[in-house]
């Protein structure tokens, strides 16, 4: 009787507080945003300190626009670990930065009529508002764009240093060509051979570019990947991408033009089978060799299938004959050389010996022109069908006939090195990174070309930053833009004094993004890029996320970039991300989110809707963060029900309980419950399971719920509920900081990011009773408590027993019980 009237007070209880105050989560988070902006709660120090460091960062982005769904799943995964370190007894380093330069920001002002640096400044502020918005833990006293003179300063100073060591150099290369646009086009700007912003047909062309020597560190890029923690599919796509393979290099040479061609190959023991010579189409010789239409509208036609379509196996072999010829160096055979898009320019030297008899695309290309098929080694029924690639006997190979092609192989290779026609060699497919843009938005390569005699001279460092001029009309016109601001290109040689021009390419945008994680160390540093005592403090970032589509690029080349400033004794580390996290997408109905599909998700509408919380926490516990998860508004809806039922309850017990300092009495059924989820929360948060995490949280919640009426009137009661309540504050706060926060003042008075992370005791994790769960027809109808070492007979036992599931039964007969330990049991009834 007097648990009923209880029961009723408590009722009357909520319904009038839920009346009187229902969750507004815009105030709440505005309260704590606000304080923590005003107290810069998240900054840290370079200051020595005994706490040991945590450096978390997500990959910067591009501002181009606002915010999108990547962005609030990215942010959200990475706000949640600074959180959960920090609350572990790190002192974390939590930065923000823009990746403002470049295509994305360039087309986005071309597409709103802005200079692309209005624009870039508007989409700064849109996403630094938003960020706010969101919570996010940021140092935002170390915020800044690349675009930014202070740090592209740095930038131009890092690439004189490339080059003062020869890694930094400048020569012709093919590039894809937009004749309508009249601009080179990056990879990423071509689809299905079109210009994605045009759709004109590319052409190539041959032009003067700088380059980066990232191919002195392959074998360096390759190796070091075995020590780090980063997902394995990551580092299997740098291995491919690298692409270490050994053989020989062997030079074939033009007699008529008195040019040598080296090829790599894997198989120098074919030497003597190579009836024919191709090279790729953006080889920088095909156009030297033979400018006729027929060649140069074939080179185009190349330039606009990708790569894996022109390495299909199932693609008709094409080409077109050079109309010259190259000096087998194994017998001095003349073989003709040919033009095909089945040669990649990114493998070996964008020249191959074909040996048809023993390779399949060779063969193809051979029986599609007519061209001679020789076998050399002896194995295959009839190599004129089909080519052979097994082992077996030398064959028309002069003093190499009668050995195994394997032994062949290492006296082969002696052979040309021994004349001089060849060496042992590994391969890359790996190539030096062209960092040239003919594009006005992005950082200007500090270097003069001298018209006297001094040739290209680099910018002195007291000179730099070499300014981006201001200039009206930035569209791509053929060659950059800068080159039409006369008064910015006409400059003076620092050698001689003489006129000189400055260079009119920008650098690739992957240049400021391959070393900013070093400048938000050091970011006001007005001497040097960064002091390298403070970066050896901080560095490796102990916790990078990010994309999946930065896998290759992005990684690669800041890699490469710590180990060429570790050989200059600029770093002490030579792996810039000890440890890699990347994120799934965020999908609507099944599909990619895009604006012609109509189905993209606007984080801003969701956070004006339901507060940030709620949007933070849903986007992580839609599924597992590295996996892709479709978005749902339903979903989205219910995660806001919880988190408004975990702060009404709060409410609720923090008005009709006493404060207390611990839970007291003998420990209930919930403390129990509230100690599993430390440990499962726990636990989770270091896997990166955030979405069980968060699914532990509620699942207190529930339970904080089933067990209120029954404990709150109770001094023990009381004060084991204000410890759940306050325990569902605490972890769910990495996830929903504003609503975490507030909840846990409301049960203990203190600041919950100031409070260590939470340790489950083991001893309340150990229990002798468990919760069974007892099901009719698959539906629950009870819950008991039953002795944890159960036998399936006795659980069966102690569910029957439940006075609910007779009344239920209503006279039916049961025909099945299902029984799984340290669960439930559910019965089946016809």
């Amino acid at each position: 009787m007097r648990r009923a009237a209880r029961r009723t007070r408590s009722l009357a209880v909520t319904l009038r507080a839920t009346v009187e105050a229902r969750y507004d989560p815009h105030a709440i988070e505005a309260k704590w945003r606000e304080l923590w902006a005003r107290e810069r709660t998240w900054e840290v120090s370079n200051e020595p300190e005994a706490r040991p460091k945590q450096y978390v960062l997500e990959m910067l982005p591009y501002p181009s626009g606002e915010p999108h769904i990547g962005h609030l799943k990215c942010y959200s995964v990475g706000d949640a670990v600074a959180h959960f370190r920090r609350r572990q007894g790190y002192r974390v380093l939590h930065p923000m930065g823009y990746d403002a330069f470049g295509l994305p920001a360039e087309n986005h002002a071309i597409r709103t009529g802005q200079h692309p640096r209005v624009s870039t400044e508007k989409s700064i502020a849109e996403f630094r508002r938003q960020f706010h918005r969101w919570g996010v833990s940021i140092d935002w006293s170390r915020e800044f764009g690349t675009h930014e003179p202070s740090y592209y300063r740095w930038t131009q100073w890092l690439f004189l240093r490339f080059l003062e060591r020869d890694l930094a150099y400048r020569r012709q290369a093919a590039v894809k060509w937009c004749p309508r646009d009249q601009t080179v086009l990056a990879n990423e700007q071509v689809v299905d051979g079109r210009c994605e912003r045009c759709g004109t047909p590319v052409e190539a062309r041959q032009l003067e570019q700088w380059f980066f020597r990232i191919t002195a560190y392959a074998e360096q890029l390759l190796r070091d990947l075995d020590d780090l923690d980063w997902p394995e599919h990551v580092k299997t796509m740098q291995r491919n991408w690298i692409g270490r393979s050994e053989g020989a290099e062997v030079v074939f040479r033009c007699d008529e033009l008195g040019i040598d061609y080296p090829v790599f190959t894997t198989r120098p023991d074919t030497l003597f089978g190579a009836t024919f010579f191709v090279l790729a189409p953006e080889h920088p010789d095909v156009l030297k060799l033979n400018d006729s239409p027929e060649v140069r509208e074939y080179v185009n036609r190349a330039m606009q299938a990708s790569h894996e379509e022109r390495g299909a196996a199932d693609r008709r072999k094409t080409g077109v004959a050079l109309g010259r010829y190259v000096r087998n160096p194994v017998n001095g055979e003349l073989i003709p050389m040919f033009v095909s898009d089945y040669v990649l320019m990114e493998y070996g030297t964008g020249a191959i010996m074909a040996v048809p008899a023993h390779d399949e695309r060779d063969h193809e290309f051979a029986r599609e022109f007519g061209l001679p098929i020789r076998e050399v080694i002896k194995g295959g029924e009839d190599v004129q069908r089909e080519a052979y690639t097994g082992d077996g006997p030398m064959v028309n190979s002069g003093p190499f006939d009668g050995l195994h092609n394997r032994e062949a192989y290492e006296r082969i290779v002696e052979w040309l090195e021994r004349e001089g026609k060849g060496r042992r060699a590994v391969n890359y497919r790996l190539r030096d990174w062209l960092i040239s843009r003919q594009r006005y938005w992005g950082c200007p390569i500090p270097v003069v070309y001298c018209e006297r005699e001094c040739g290209i001279v680099p910018v002195p460092d007291e000179q730099l930053p070499v300014e981006l001029p201001d200039i009206s009309d930035y569209a791509p016109k053929g060659r950059s833009p800068l080159a039409a601001a006369e008064d910015w290109v006409r400059t003076s040689c620092p050698r001689c004094g003489g006129e000189a021009r400055r260079e009119t390419d920008t650098m690739d945008t992957f240049v400021d993004s391959s070393w900013y994680f070093l400048r938000y160390c050091d970011p006001r540093n007005d001497r040097a890029p960064f002091d390298r005592a403070v970066v050896r403090h901080w560095m490796p970032v102990d916790q990078y996320i990010g994309g999946v589509e930065h896998a290759i690029l992005h990684l690669l080349y800041a890699r490469f970039f710590c180990k060429a400033l570790a050989d200059m004794e600029l770093l002490d580390v030579r792996e810039p991300f000890a440890r890699l996290f990347t994120q799934g997408m965020v999908t609507r109905e099944g599909a990619k989110m895009s604006k012609s599909k109509g189905n993209v998700v606007s984080p801003r509408d969701y956070v004006e809707r339901y507060g940030a919380d709620t949007a933070r926490t849903y986007v992580l516990y839609i599924g597992p963060p590295e996996q892709d998860a479709d978005w749902s508004d339903e979903g989205i809806a219910g995660i806001h029900r919880q988190l408004a039922r975990l702060w009404r309850v709060a409410r609720e017990v923090a008005e009709r309980t006493p404060p207390s300092a611990a839970p007291s009495g003998e420990p209930t059924p919930l403390l129990r419950k509230a100690h599993w989820a430390i440990d499962k929360v726990t636990r989770d948060c270091e896997r990166f399971a955030f979405n069980t995490a968060i699914a532990a949280v509620i699942e207190l919640d529930n339970e904080i719920y089933r067990f209120k009426d029954e404990l709150i009137d109770t001094p023990e009661g009381a004060s084991q509920l204000r410890f759940a309540v306050a325990t569902a504050g605490s972890l769910i706060f990495p996830f929903a900081p504003h609503l975490g926060a507030e909840v846990y003042e409301l049960m203990t008075g203190r600041r919950v990011w100031e409070e260590p992370w939470p340790q489950a005791d083991p001893e309340l994790l150990r229990s002798d009773l468990f919760e069974l769960v007892v099901q009719l027809n698959g539906r629950l109808v009870d819950r008991v408590e039953a002795p944890a070492d159960a036998s399936r007979e006795e659980l069966e036992r102690i569910a029957r027993e439940s006075p609910k599931l007779r009344a239920r039964l209503d006279g039916r007969e049961i025909v099945k019980a299902i029984v799984v330990p340290g669960r439930l049991v559910n019965f089946v009834v016809r």
